[in-house]
């Protein structure tokens, strides 16, 4: 079995009450992507104007050819806080998950997660999300 050829992954905390600027002192990071509830927005590409419907505060990882999940969830988490009672908070409040782009060029390849890295995970309360793509046309 081939490795999965490439893989992103955002660290995404979301609510309605999120303020991002209380999230990103509490974490200790700035996050790649902020906004509040009821914040206009305009989409880039389109000039689309739009309301948010709800807070949002995301750190992005580097993209990974080939994928390296472990290392990205390590990207992350290496520049926010270690503080479990902080985490335990933030998950009673908010949504919080690991996004991930699993992005495959061919219809068998896998990839492992380590058992460290799940527990980094758990233990934050953050949930693993994975949008799959199987490289077919």
């Amino acid at each position: 079995m081939a490795q999965v050829s490439r893989s992103k992954a955002t660290l995404r905390l979301i609510g309605d009450k999120l303020q991002p600027q209380e999230i990103s002192v509490l974490l200790g990071c700035e996050g790649t992507t902020m906004y509040s509830k009821g914040e206009l927005k305009v989409v880039k590409r389109s000039g689309r104007e739009y309301v948010c419907k709800s807070g949002h505060w995301s750190l992005a990882a580097k993209e990974c050819k080939p994928e390296d999940l472990d290392g990205q969830v390590k990207e992350i988490l290496d520049r926010l806080t270690d503080n479990i009672t902080i985490w335990e908070d933030l998950s009673q409040k908010y949504s919080i998950d690991l996004f991930c782009g699993i992005f495959m060029d061919k219809g068998n390849e896998g990839m492992n997660v380590s058992p460290k890295t799940l527990l980094e995970l758990g233990s934050r309360g953050i949930v693993l999300s994975l949008d799959i793509y199987d490289g077919a046309d």
